[in-house]
């Protein structure tokens, strides 16, 4: 199944997996709304998509504020006159040890990685019932599956998007048509550790970093195949880790 005419909204579009999938996703015909704080990001990746093609609307705004959530789904069916899919991206990880007390982290990874969550799906899911189905894929984690140290929080925030994943899924799906996917990364090459603060978990960084990590690219080709199954198969969760990654 291609995606043409499908439109889907994707977070954190400016850099990495986000941009990865937004690329994918028009490539293959879908019309992709461009959802991060980096607007002038989102528009250099607009003109890219569409130079090569494909369709894209820029929605500068931030996960963590309901309004701004809701104008990105506003400006959607304004422009292509529907929302069909929802990819959940955005996402810190400020991995810090516990006696650390790095608290203002603590909830900037709750306010991004879990409310996030939350503001896309209260969003875009009025609009995903009236059109009869749809699909939601968050990005949780292998964190969501093991603790690793420096990681309680972290860890503690994508074992919650994983949960509500299944409980959207339970939910949605029988009933409205609107499969739900969990997508759960190991370590991707991406932004996603440069919002460490803590000097020791830097270190242990180091040693990660050596290892042929994922590229945002192969997290795109797992949520291009999720989206592209036949209505009657829901991916529940694609738990996909480097070969070198133990």
């Amino acid at each position: 199944m291609k995606l043409d005419n499908r439109v889907i909204i994707i977070t954190g579009a400016s850099s990495g997996i986000g941009e990865a999938t937004a690329k994918k996703l028009a490539s293959d015909g879908a019309k992709v709304i461009l959802m991060a704080r980096r607007k002038e990001q989102l528009e250099k990746l607009k003109k890219e998509i569409e130079e090569n093609g494909g369709e894209a609307l820029v929605s500068s705004g931030d996960v963590t504020k309901k309004e701004d959530f809701k104008n990105t789904v506003n400006q959607g069916v304004e422009k292509f006159g529907k929302i069909d899919g929802l990819i959940n991206n955005a996402g810190l990880m400020p991995l810090s040890y516990i006696e650390k007390l790095k608290t203002d982290e603590w909830e900037k990874m709750v306010d991004v990685n879990i409310k996030g969550v939350l503001n896309g799906v209260s969003s875009v899911l009025p609009q995903l019932k009236e059109n009869g189905g749809g699909d939601i894929i968050n990005i949780s984690s292998m964190a969501a599956n093991r603790y690793f140290p420096g990681g309680a929080v972290y860890c503690a925030t994508k074992s919650a998007v994983k949960m509500f994943s299944e409980g959207l899924r339970q939910e949605l799906a029988p009933k409205y048509g609107i499969n739900v996917t969990s997508i759960e990364p190991g370590a991707v090459a991406t932004e996603l550790t440069d919002t460490i603060t803590d000097e020791d978990i830097k270190e242990k960084m180091k040693e990660m970093q050596k290892m042929n990590t994922l590229e945002a690219e192969d997290i795109a080709n797992a949520i291009h195949y999720a989206l592209t199954q036949p209505k009657r198969v829901n991916i529940n969760d694609v738990y996909i880790v480097p070969s070198e990654q133990q």
